[in-house]
């Protein structure tokens, strides 16, 4: 599965992400993860993101994202 992570957001501390993998794009935002004066963390956001990121695939692997219709 391919992540890209875009621009921090310190409004709201979160990063946009999107996982992508054969067929199939899942985008959502996850919490950043800030140093203890406050700043954002890029190493440990990534291990973050990434730990969504099985989840994704988790989720993924049982059904729960289902392809969307032309309805």
């Amino acid at each position: 599965m391919k992540i890209t992570i875009g621009k921090f957001d310190p409004a709201d501390r979160q990063v946009p992400v999107t996982f992508t993998d054969t067929g199939f794009e899942h985008r959502r935002r996850v919490a950043a993860v800030l140093t203890p004066a406050g700043e954002y963390d890029r190493a440990a956001t990534r291990t973050r993101v990434e730990e969504v990121a099985r989840g994704v695939q988790r989720k993924r692997a049982a059904g729960a994202f289902a392809v969307p219709t032309d309805d």
